[in-house]
């Protein structure tokens, strides 16, 4: 049991509760008790920011009193100070941390289980079917600052609203499959926040100052084509251009097949493709 005025004790107990949860969550027996621990984990994380910025007060408040091995106080003060700083930078990393878990309580609230699985799900499934992100639309640099603008003011939601309007349903998804811009699971770095509403899905960093907009597709097995043998080749592509929804069909097309890698490991082509490839003689 926590003491609440025993660090070293209290310390001890959550080491070994959260190698116990680590090991506890490996499976979930009943998925309605995942709400309940993402709680539980949320708050955890929360007073985890708060002993790190404790711990690093603590390590400047104390620099009178540090020392390095020989007895050195000019070392110790600096050691003292990179300790603190470091932890505050660490505190400032799980505070990022607590705004993403904050975000996947909020979705993961919206989720009624139930016990038995989807059957429309069940039949795609041993169709061949596969659901996979289709990406709408990608941002970078001055062309993502108005969108960034409008997450600040208005939300998350409002800037996904702002960013459908390039999505041109069948238009977009035959461009994204055309061009390879299809993933199994959605492009993101280590900043990146996300937000969720119906099939669309948007990530965002502002400090990176890129966004993008992907939408939940459901690939026939005709569509499917299996990964080639070697990793394609990462390279970057160019940010959708300016406009919003009154651009042009064809500049849309461009801006909905951008992302953030030209063929990110994809496992789909257009069907057509591959009859152009064969007819001129660009295939085997």
């Amino acid at each position: 049991m926590p003491t609440f005025y025993d660090p070293v004790s209290d310390a001890d107990e959550a080491s070994q509760a959260l190698r116990g949860l680590a090991h506890a969550s490996r499976s979930f027996e009943h998925p309605r008790d995942l709400y309940g621990v993402l709680g539980d984990v949320l708050s955890g994380v929360r007073s985890l920011r708060q002993v790190l910025d404790q711990l690093s007060t603590a390590h400047t408040e104390r620099r009178p009193f540090a020392f390095d091995d020989v007895g050195n106080p000019e070392t110790g003060d600096m050691y003292a100070l990179a300790a603190g700083d470091g932890l505050h930078e660490a505190a400032t990393m799980i505070y990022q941390a607590e705004g993403r878990l904050d975000e996947a309580m909020t979705a993961a609230g919206r989720i009624a289980w139930h016990t038995n699985p989807d059957p429309a799900t069940e039949q795609r499934e041993a169709a061949g079917a596969a659901r996979r992100w289709v990406s709408i639309v990608f941002l970078q640099g001055e062309d993502a600052d108005e969108v960034l603008d409008i997450i600040d003011r208005d939300g998350p939601e409002a800037a996904m609203n702002h960013l459908a309007s390039w999505d041109y349903g069948t238009e977009t998804t035959d461009a994204a499959l055309s061009d390879g811009h299809v993933y199994e699971k959605i492009p993101t770095s280590g900043l990146d926040q996300m937000a969720a509403e119906g099939d669309y899905r948007m990530t965002y960093n502002p400090a990176a100052g890129h966004v993008a907009l992907y939408r939940q597709h459901t690939v026939v097995p005709e569509d499917r084509v299996d990964l080639p043998d070697t990793a394609p080749t990462r390279t970057p592509r160019p940010a959708a251009g300016r406009g919003g929804p009154a651009r042009n069909r064809e500049t849309a097309r461009q801006g909905a097949a951008a992302g953030s890698a030209a063929r990110s490991g994809s496992w789909f082509e257009h069907p057509g493709v591959a009859q152009v490839k064969r007819d001129r003689g660009l295939g085997l």
